[in-house]
């Protein structure tokens, strides 16, 4: 069966392949969103959604109000590995309102219902998320995934794990785009993980109201960061669509 590849995926590989041929030299700056558009005759809405998947996978740096810049020495493996799927800015905010919600409940319930099996996937993750700490190729959503997971299915309610199963495929792009642009932050990886450390804390300890007030300063401080860094996904919030 051909499957017909989105603007946004074949603009991606049209810029690695100039990445990767020296038409766009590493540390230079990127035509102008503008430019691009012409340059692949199509609107901006598909640049800024290329521009920013590629962000999100430190194949170029976006600053704000200074445009693109191809990353020092991206890795040639970085430039031949498939990207995730574009994922916006506002998909990722409202996946994060609706987190909020539903996983300090979930925190709370997993504080009373959970198992040993339950605390022992728990305590992997964060192994897991703190052999990567200190490895800047790592962005931890692995790690990550499991922890949120293993306290969701500590709950033992079916109807709110099924309600997060059936948003898994974006829950994951949210999570590696968010990750890819909260872990560049300096100390943040560290954050996360002394987070996690507070929340499973409160869960072993089976006190309820401690595990959902973590859990909703854990999940708030990821939105205030990334909404701290709206401009690395290159959506260009209330500008005008075209």
């Amino acid at each position: 069966m051909i499957v017909r590849k989105r603007v946004s995926h074949q603009i991606i590989d049209e810029i690695k392949d100039k990445i990767r041929s020296g038409e766009f030299p590493v540390e230079s700056k990127l035509p102008s969103e503008n430019e691009l558009a012409k340059m692949f005759n199509v609107s901006r809405v598909p640049i800024r959604e290329a521009l920013s998947a590629l962000a999100s996978h430190g194949i170029i740096e976006s600053v704000h109000g200074g445009g693109s810049y191809v990353r020092p020495k991206p890795l040639e493996q970085l430039l031949d590995q498939p990207l995730m799927e574009v994922i916006s800015y506002h998909q990722v905010i409202e996946l994060l309102e609706t987190r909020i919600i539903l996983e300090t409940k979930a925190a709370a319930l997993a504080a009373e219902r959970h198992d040993e099996e339950d605390l022992s996937k728990m305590y992997l993750a964060q192994e897991m998320l703190f052999k990567e700490l200190h490895d800047p190729d790592k962005i931890n959503d692995k790690a990550d995934f499991l922890f949120h997971q293993s306290i969701l299915h500590s709950t033992k309610n079916n109807v709110l794990i099924h309600t997060l199963e059936n948003l898994s495929d974006i829950y994951n792009r949210a999570l590696k785009a968010s990750l890819a642009i909260n872990t560049r932050i300096k100390g943040k990886k560290q954050q996360v993980y002394e987070e996690h450390q507070s929340i499973l804390k409160a869960i072993s300890l089976k006190d309820a109201k401690s595990a959902e007030r973590q859990m909703y300063v854990h999940l708030s401080n990821s939105m205030e960061k990334l909404k701290s860094r709206r401009s690395d996904f290159n959506e260009g919030l209330g500008e005008e669509s075209e």
